[in-house]
Parts: structure tokens; sequence; C-alpha cells
């Protein structure tokens, strides 16, 4: 496949998007946030200058440092959600039940979209009425740097589905995805038992499972400004659902093997493999007790994906 035109290192936001004037009241913007004040409020700055002007709704995960009361203050009317607590990506789910569009798109507390990508996701999911989810092309930092998720969800060796725009996909980065509102609620939005850390496979997958299209579309264009070390620690998280993913949704073989990879990696003193191992048996209870395995279409794709990256990746490999 041809590589992805990059954006210029200056300029405006890249992305062949239909910019036009006037408001699009068809996407809301949702965003979970926790103790990172200053740079939440340079994403509303951004959200609140975009042609679609559209509604934005946060969720404050039990932050300390005046994040709400900055929120409620910002120009672009925010309507704040504080639970009292930390829901992590559950937050998501509260976002997308109080939103009164038929679309909702993800951003991160340090993510934004490109001009005109909201009514470019719009759009695409008017025209496609099976799409439930819509990956969008990641560019990093100030240089516009391209994602390494970008090539990968661009390179899916999924076969191309009709009435799906993009490419097919069973992944994607959860500050840069749109999805339609009822596909989210009916397939029950991020899983409790994840809380947080790559909890965006498992909503992939049970999309899939559902009959809705999951699809990488690169003219969708959103911006990922992380702060170097801003979220430290999460190896373990990452591990840990990785594996829980398993136990819910995949054959036992494959369960048994991402444990048996975690435990081997404890045992060798590899960082965060214990903790990520004890998370697991802690969940193990409940993740039996929720699983319910891929339809076979689904882990067959699941499999093919896996294969294309040079077999089943494991937690230690």
């Amino acid at each position: 496949m041809a590589e992805l035109p990059r954006t210029p290192a200056a300029g405006p936001a890249a992305g062949p998007h239909r910019v036009s004037p006037g408001p699009d009241g068809r996407t809301t913007v949702a965003i979970i946030t926790r103790d990172r004040r200053e740079s939440l409020l340079r994403t509303l700055d951004h959200l609140a200058g975009l042609p679609e002007r559209p509604p934005v709704v946060v969720v404050d995960n039990g932050s300390t440092d005046g994040t709400a009361e900055a929120v409620r203050d910002h120009r672009a009317g925010v309507r704040l959600l504080c639970p009292g607590r930390n829901t992590g990506a559950l937050g998501r789910n509260l976002a997308v039940r109080s939103a009164d569009t038929p679309y909702v798109a993800f951003s991160d507390d340090d993510s934004w979209w490109a001009a005109g990508a909201l009514r470019t996701a719009a759009d695409l999911f008017d025209a496609h009425p099976h799409l439930g989810l819509l990956a969008a092309r990641t560019l990093v930092g100030p240089e516009y740097a391209e994602d390494p998720l970008n090539d990968a969800l661009a390179t899916s060796p999924l076969p191309r589905r009709t009435g799906l725009p993009g490419t097919p996909v069973l992944g994607f980065l959860a500050c840069s995805a749109v999805v339609r509102r009822t596909a989210f609620l009916d397939t029950g939005g991020y899983h409790s038992l994840l809380f947080f850390g790559a909890e965006e496979t498992l909503l992939a997958y049970d999309l899939a499972a559902s009959g809705w299209g999951v699809a990488y579309e690169p003219s969708v264009t959103s911006h990922h400004c992380p702060d170097p070390g801003a979220r430290p620690g999460r190896a373990p998280a990452l591990l840990r659902n990785e594996v829980l993913t398993q136990w819910l949704r995949r054959p036992l073989p494959v369960a048994l093997g991402g444990t048996a990879g975690l435990l081997s990696g404890a045992l060798r003193g590899r960082p965060g493999a214990a903790a990520a191992l004890r998370g697991v048996l802690g969940r193990l209870p409940r993740a039996l007790g929720q699983r319910r395995p891929l339809p076979p279409h689904v882990e067959r794709a699941v499999r093919l994906v896996e294969q294309s990256r040079h077999g089943p990746r494991q937690a230690w490999s």
C-alpha cells in the first residue's frame, strides 16, 4: 500500500476535510481527564476553534487540581460530568450516554480534531449505516509526525467490506476514534473489568461481533500532543488487560498461553509482569463469569491480524 501523505511540519491542520462555514451538530466530542488541567484547557481551546463548533462533554475523574472549576469557566460551553471518583475509561461510557447527537468523537485531554474532520466523519457515518466505529489518522506533536499505529491500521490484512469506508480493522487509538452512539451503547461500550489501558481492542471485538463495521479512514485526522512522561507506569495495566481480553473473548488455549507468558515474565523478573499477573488473577473469576467467546468469523479475523504480524502477540514474546 502506498505511503500515506505526510502533513507539513507547519501550517494549518492536515487532512482533505470538507471545511464548510457554520456549525455541524451531528457529533459530540467526549473527553475523560484527571489532574491535567492545563493540558485539558489547551485541548478545549482547539475544540472551541473548530468550524463544526461541536458540543463537548468532559468527564472529570476526580481531579484535585481545579480542573472542574476551569472547565465550567471555559468559553467552549462544556457539559461537565463529575462522578466523584476515578472511573477510568468507563468515563467515556458516561459521556456517550449523556450525548444527544448520533455520533461521538473521543479526545483525550492532550488531543483534538483537525478542522473539518468531524464533518467528514459524520458524512461517512451518514453514508454507511453499518459503520460502528471510525479510526482516524493520528498526527503526533507539533511536527505532525505519523503515529506508528497509522501504518499498522492502513495495512490491515482484513478484506474490504461492501458498505464500509476505508480499511477494516480490529483496533484503534481511543483518542482518535468516532463512534455511532447507538452501536457503542448497544455493545456496552468500554468494559468495566479493564478500567483503563488497552481497552480499545475489546470494544473493537464486541462491535465486530455485533455486526458493526470498524474501519480506519485516513481522510479523518486527529492531533495528539502528549507530554513526555505524563502517564508513567501504564505497562502493567496494558499487559493485564491484553490477557483479560483473551479470557473474556478468545479461545481458552489463547487465554492460557497469554497467562503463561505473564507467569514466565514474572519468574524472570521482567518489569511489570508480576503486577500484571496479579491483576489478571484477581479479576479472573469475574472474567470467567463474563466470558463470551467471539463468533467464529470474528475469531478468524483476529487470527488473520495476528498472523500478519508474525504470529500471536504474547505478553513477553
